[in-house]
């Protein structure tokens, strides 16, 4: 069943570039309403949702069984700065934040550690979208060299 959003976060949903094969990571997931949804439009691709609290991590697990047996939907506990993708996980093609200090600017020195995990878990033609936009604005993401 897809959760109801609150019309905030639906605006920022419906404004994500999605396309059905894409690989998303979406990074301080919450609870997961988001990531359901977006997981509801991939048909070949999937989402991996990320976010450092245990408790978050818990509700979405236990609110999204049926996504998560079909592939389309896993979750991670664990935060950006800490990320690194699991042996042959695939790149991601399109990353989301909404409300993530480490990616709007409030933690600056962690934003760069984000970024640099952020990079080395994407193809050279991925996208990053965070809040704080008209609803969202795109970040480019600096290429390690």
């Amino acid at each position: 069943m897809t959760p109801r959003l609150s019309p905030r976060l639906a605006e920022i949903v419906a404004a994500l570039p999605l396309q059905p094969q894409l690989r998303v990571l979406e990074i301080g997931c919450g609870s997961g309403a988001a990531a359901r949804v977006v997981a509801d439009r991939l048909a070949t691709g999937h989402i991996l949702a990320i976010d450092r609290s245990r408790k978050a991590i818990d509700q979405l697990t236990a609110a999204s069984g049926e996504l998560m047996a079909s592939g389309r939907l896993r979750a991670r506990c664990v935060a950006i700065e800490d990320f690194v993708p699991v042996e042959g996980e695939e790149r991601f093609d399109l990353v989301f934040a909404i409300r993530v200090g480490a990616l709007d600017g409030r933690h600056p020195a962690a934003g760069k550690v984000a970024m640099e995990r952020i990079a080395a878990a994407t193809h050279p033609d991925a996208r990053l979208f965070v809040d704080g936009g008209d609803p969202l604005r795109e970040l480019p993401i600096p290429r390690l060299s």
